[in-house]
This record gives C-alpha cells, structure tokens and sequence, in this order.
C-alpha cells in the first residue's frame, strides 16, 4: 500500500510539472505585454528616426533615374545595371541579421554610428567607380553599411512603444520617410541636368555625412543595460531560430516580404517601362515616381490617423495586400496590350496602376512590422532584422525577374506585372495560411 502510495503522490507531482512546463510553453508563445511608462519622442528624434528609415529609398530612388545613363557610361547591359540595385538591396537584407543582433547585445547607437561611417565611404567610392564590377560591389557594402539605419530604427520604436501607440508612430516614420521617395527622384533628375550619374553619389555621400551627425548629437540610447543581451553568434542565432518558430511572426514576416517584392518590382523596372517603353523623360520620370510617393503618404496617415485604433489592424493589413493584388492585375491587362498599345493608351493608365500599388504599401508595411513586432519585445533587434532581411532578400529576387524582356528581346511590362501579381498572390497566402488572424482576437494592446 505505501508503494502505491508513493507512486500516486509521485505521478501527481510530474502531472502538475508537466502541467507548469506546458502552461509556461504557452505563455511564452503568447504576444507578451512590456510595461513602460508614457513615453513621447521628440521632434527631433522623430526626423532623425524618419530619416534613418529613408536610407533605402534615398540609396536606390535618387539612383533611379540615372540607370540607364549608367547602362551607356560603364558600357553594360540592362540586366546588369539593375543588378548595381540588387546589390545595395542584397546588402541590407544581409546586413540586417548582424547588426540587429548586435543592437540587442551593445545597444542601439554604437552600431548605428559603425554603420553610418562605413556606408559615408562605400557611397563616396560609388562615386568613382571605373566599371560595373566595382560598382555592384561597393553598392552590396553600401547596403550592408545602411542596413543598420533600418534595423536600428524600428527597434529604437519597438523599445519605446507597444501595441496601437507602435502602430501609429510607424505610420509617422512613414510620412517622414515618405518624402524620401518624392524627393529623391526629383533630385536625382535635376542632378542629371549638371552631372553625370556619379554626382548622385556624391550627393548620396552628404546626406550620410549629415545623418551621421544628427544620429552622433541627437539620438539617445533606448536600451539600457539590464535589458541587453549576452552571448555571441550562438545565442543570436538562437534567438532568430525561436522567432521564426512562431508561426504567426513567421506569417507577417513573409507577407510584409512579399509585399515589399511587389513595390521592388516597380521601382527596378519602371525607370526603364516608363522611360524606354512610354517614352518619358527623366523628369517626367521623377514626377511621377514623387506623385506615387504622395499616394504612399497619404494613405500612410489614413492607416495612422483614422484607421489604427479604430479598424483591426489584421483587417487593414488583408486590405493592403488585396489592393496590390488588384492593381498588380490592371498592370498586367495594360502590359498585355488588352486596351491597347503604348502608344495608343500613353502614360495615364500605367501610371495610375502604378500609383494605387505603390499606395497600397502604407496598408501593409507598417501594420505588418507592428503586428509582428508586438510578439517580440524580448528581442527587438533579431526581429527587427528578421523582418528586414525577408523584406529585401525578397525584393532582390524581384530584380532580375523584372529584367527579362518579352519575346524577340522586346522591352514589355509584363515581367513586372507578373512579378507584382506573384508577389501580392504569395503575400495573401502567407496572411491567410500563417496569421490566421480570424483565430486570434484581442492581442492589439494600447500601450
């Protein structure tokens, strides 16, 4: 009888461990509340911040109208002057997963600053670079050296905001960062009055002289000591390795990189679709690259100022992606020639394809990196990598299929439609199939 006895108290215990371990599992799975006081980020730090996340579109989006002068210049093809994009873009997918980690473990300025001063240089080489070849690989250091820009940036949110508060202040980010895709064309086309390509470098150059010095004056550390992380590789690894086990982060990681596929699809193509196809020039160009911008804009401040709070962000996000799969559809029956030849149609229905796609990102990026930021406030940086590196090793892949040219070498926009569709498609099936966001209710938290 005592042996018995024993045996039930002991298989009570290990029911109750088990029960503990497996209650603890779950938690731990679950979106975690981080308390934190009132916090209100200064106008200052807000641009700095803002300015932090326009280091890609201001890298590749001034760039963009000198392409294909860069073609003739260095005496390459078309394929491969897309890939001077592709190299930046690979670079700061790549350089993400090493300085997000790095930030969680050193803090969020003194990566930031390595970052800044190496990506001064690379971007100054830019500027005298012989031939292609050297091009594209100081392009791929010049990512890798902004990438720490982008990561930092939404981790520095993600340290003094949670819940509807973070999913605003990345709609904020997104009106500062905004004016980077309006304003950069059109200076990249007015430096091309005066200068060759290589003036946008040098331009290029003292914009990341002056970042560098507002970051070094104005920025603040968010993390503090006892909220670091030690380890090395190892444990960084480890870290990424629970993240993307989390199947929902997993889901808005993959559909935020879909999405951002779709937008690097028209911004590797277009310069060549709307100047060598639609026959418009470099300012014209420009013009409507910064119009698309507007749309982005203000349909960013919709999301922030009205719909946050107000609309589930799961629902606004499922918005987002069906947009672009609309007009990525309206882009494809225009490049098809269903209503008619370039010529015929001229530049008004591509462009307002265009223009409703590129829209339709202030749907989707900052409600995808809120959403899955709020599942991770105990890594910030690896997360923030995460959803970094996804996005642009995804968007990289969209270069040179929107370089393949139709049949007989004909230049055609159907390689770009195809690509938009497929990526909006795969974005929708991540949502759907990973998120499952009519299962999950009452996680989005005011802070």
């Amino acid at each position: 009888m005592t042996d018995r006895a024993d045996s039930a108290v002991r298989q009570a215990v290990e029911a109750k461990e088990t029960a503990r371990t497996r209650d603890a599992e779950e938690a731990a799975a679950r979106p975690i509340p981080v308390p934190r006081t009132a916090v209100r980020t200064g106008l200052l730090v807000t641009l700095v911040l803002g300015g932090l996340t326009a280091v890609p579109p201001l890298s590749m989006d001034m760039y963009l109208p000198a392409l294909p002068e860069v073609t003739g210049s260095l005496h390459t093809s078309t394929t491969t002057a897309q890939l001077t994009l592709t190299a930046c873009l690979t670079g700061m997918a790549l350089g993400q997963l090493v300085v997000g980690p790095m930030s969680d473990k050193w803090g969020r300025r003194r990566p930031l600053l390595i970052g800044l001063l190496v990506y001064v240089a690379a971007t100054a080489i830019c500027a005298f670079a012989p031939n292609a070849l050297l091009l594209i690989a100081f392009r791929l250091l010049q990512g890798l050296a902004g990438s720490a820009g982008i990561v930092i940036a939404r981790a520095v949110v993600r340290d003094r905001y949670d819940g509807i508060a973070m999913a605003r202040f990345f709609s904020t980010l997104m009106l500062i960062s905004g004016v980077a895709p309006i304003v950069a064309p059109l200076i990249g086309g007015q430096i091309l009055r005066f200068t060759d390509w290589r003036g946008v470098f040098v331009v290029l150059t003292g914009i990341g002289l002056a970042l560098t010095a507002l970051v070094w004056k104005c920025l603040p550390e968010t993390l503090e000591p006892e909220r670091r992380h030690g380890g090395g590789v190892g444990t960084a690894l480890r870290t990424m390795r629970a993240l993307l086990a989390d199947r929902v982060f997993a889901g808005y990681m993959i559909a935020g990189g879909f999405a951002f596929a779709a937008l690097f699809a028209y911004i590797s193509a277009s310069p060549f679709v709307l100047q060598d196809l639609y026959g418009a020039s470099p300012q014209t160009y420009s013009l409507l690259f910064g119009l698309n911008s507007i749309g982005l804009i203000a349909v960013g401040q919709i999301n922030g100022k009205i719909l946050v709070g107000r609309v589930d962000l799961d629902k606004v996000l499922g918005i987002g992606i069906a947009l672009i799969i609309a007009a990525s559809v309206f882009l494809l029956l225009v490049a098809t020639g269903t209503f008619g030849t370039p010529e015929e149609l001229g530049l008004a229905p591509i462009a307002a394809g265009l223009f409703v796609l590129m829209a339709s990102m202030a749907l989707t990026t900052p409600n995808t990196n809120a959403l899955a930021l709020m599942r991770t406030p105990h890594a910030a940086g690896s997360a923030s990598a995460l959803l970094g590196t996804s996005a642009f090793l995804i968007g990289a892949v969209a270069s040179p299929l929107v370089g393949i040219t139709g049949a007989g070498g004909a230049l055609t926009a159907v390689p770009m439609a195809l690509v938009q569709l497929g990526a909006g498609l795969a974005a929708a099936l991540a949502f759907v199939v990973l998120c499952r966001p009519w299962r999950r209710t009452g996680e989005v938290r005011e802070a």
